[in-house]
Parts: structure tokens; C-alpha cells; sequence
């Protein structure tokens, strides 16, 4: 099982909770945000997986992706443009999952001239599904990319024990199917629970790897 923790960036001290856990997490970070950077090397130094976290359009115009987002109607030298100033600004990042995007992903041709421009520089593609009508994955795979999606957002409730239980849910679904991507976010709750699982499940087969590897297993 592979797990992201999403949002990178924003907040050092809560970054470094996650960084004091054995487990093996990959670690999405968003571009041109205050710690990008500097958390990027320290999740590095760590010997952690990095992700570029690409902004992308919600369906909520109220929420405001953030600084070099994605949006529909983008032409597709501007998304290129885009994907790489991004890719650049995350030092280390070997993949990507998108930020929101609901509308964006939903979107054939955008989404397409984001994955495309991702496919050149070499990264791989996880597709974070923030709404079910995503395209993402699938044209990932048309495009014969590395590629994966989520399964389990791990904590929509943020209570210790809620998130937890889904940490199980997750584990239980990569013994069945062989694998499963869950996304976390950096809340206290989260590094709580990861630290609390990753100490029960020393005696079982399960094994949590970086997502690259999963993907690279699973194919």
C-alpha cells in the first residue's frame, strides 16, 4: 500500500510530524507556497518520494486552487508552460497528482495537454480523483503513462480513531487486490493514526511502499 500525504508546503512544523514516522510515505507538495522548497529537500534528505501536487480547477469557483493552477479554456502551450514552471519549482518531484481539479480533470482535452507535458519530462501520474467524472486516469493510460488513482481518501473525518479504521479499510483492500493508493492530508490527527499503524502492522504481510514502486509492482 501506498500513501500520499497531500498539501505540502503551507505549514513547516506539521510537515516535520510526518517526517518523525518510520514509514515509508510519499509526499505531495505544492508549488511556489512558502515551504515548498525547503520541505521538499527535507522530505529528500529523508529518502521520501515527492510529488508535484499541480493546481488544478475546481467545480467550486469559491475555492481558489492556488498559485500555478490549471484551468479550463488554458491553451495547451500555456498548460505546458505551466507543468513545467511547476515541475521545476519541487525540487526532486519524480511524479504528480493533481490539487482539486475537479472540472479540470473532467475536461478530455485539457487534461490531455497537462498529461502530455507531464509524459515528456519523464513523471509518472496519479490521479487523485476528487470527482468521479475524472478523465485523468484513464487518459493517462491511453497516453502509455505511468499512471495510478487513488482508492481511499484517509481523512475526511478528522478523529484519530476515524482515520485509523480507514488506515485498516486501506490495508485490508491492498491484501485483497494486491495494492491501494490512499491520500492523506498534514493534520495532526493523520500523523497521529499513520504512527499508531505503522506500529501494529510490523507482524503482517502488508507493506507500505513509495507510490512509484506500487506502480511499478503493480503493472
Amino acid at each position: 500500500m501506498a500513501i500520499i500525504i497531500d498539501d505540502i508546503g503551507h505549514n513547516r512544523r506539521r510537515a516535520a510530524e510526518f517526517l518523525t514516522i518510520e514509514a515509508e510515505l510519499t509526499y505531495a507538495v505544492l508549488p511556489h507556497l512558502p515551504y515548498s522548497i525547503e520541505l521538499a529537500h527535507a522530505i529528500h534528505k529523508k529518502n521520501h518520494e515527492i510529488l508535484l501536487h499541480q493546481p488544478m480547477e475546481p467545480f467550486d469557483r469559491q475555492l481558489d486552487p492556488g498559485p500555478g493552477a490549471l484551468f479550463v479554456g488554458d491553451s495547451a502551450p500555456h498548460i505546458e508552460k505551466v507543468v513545467n514552471t511547476n515541475i521545476q519549482a519541487v525540487p526532486y518531484a519524480s511524479g504528480v497528482n493533481n490539487h482539486m481539479g475537479s472540472r479540470f480533470t473532467s475536461n478530455g482535452e485539457d487534461i490531455r495537454c497537462a498529461l502530455q507535458a507531464i509524459k515528456q519530462r519523464g513523471l509518472f501520474f496519479v490521479d487523485s480523483l476528487t470527482t468521479n467524472h475524472s478523465k485523468a486516469y484513464r487518459t493517462a493510460c491511453g497516453l502509455h503513462m505511468t499512471s495510478g488513482r487513488r482508492d481511499s481518501f484517509l481523512d475526511t473525518r478528522r478523529h484519530p480513531q476515524a482515520i485509523l479504521n480507514r488506515l485498516y479499510d486501506v490495508m485490508n483492500q491492498s491484501l485483497v487486490h494486491g495494492h491501494a493508493i490512499a491520500i492523506g492530508h498534514p493534520y495532526p490527527e493523520t500523523a497521529a493514526a499513520l504512527r499508531v499503524f505503522w506500529s501494529e502492522i510490523q507482524d503482517t504481510p502488508v507493506r507500505m511502499v513509495s507510490v512509484s514502486r506500487l506502480l511499478t509492482e503493480a503493472a
